[in-house]
């Protein structure tokens, strides 16, 4: 589990990119909800911390394809492949994320760390 930045921070309606590898993308919805994603799409490498956000889920800004915030899975092509999503909790105001151990998803061509 790693620290993300302090939750006044990230205010409603926002996104935030981590720098990781592959990078994370930590989404405080208009309804308060968090949530954290792997911030590339799987169609094309995109950041989707600067896509659109409607209820809980994103659209990627490169090609529409829309993604599921709460599972990680494609709502929209052209992507075919979901994003993994990583666990969030708020602890002493700060949010913090426990990173899924699964495999990436990365667009074709992409290596990130030696995964493809």
């Amino acid at each position: 589990m790693f620290k993300a930045c302090p939750l006044s921070q990230l205010v409603p309606g926002e996104a935030l990119r981590l720098d990781t590898s592959p990078p994370i993308a930590v989404f405080h919805t208009e309804e308060g909800e968090l949530f954290a994603i792997d911030d590339t799409c799987t169609h094309q490498d995109a950041s989707l911390a600067d896509g659109w956000v409607e209820g809980c889920e994103v659209e990627c800004p490169l090609h529409a394809s829309r993604f599921d915030l709460r599972t990680g899975a494609v709502d929209a092509p052209p992507a075919k492949l979901p994003v993994r999503t990583h666990g969030v909790s708020v602890v002493d105001g700060d949010i913090m994320i426990t990173e899924s151990g699964e495999v990436p998803n990365l667009p074709p061509g992409l290596t990130i760390d030696g995964h493809r």
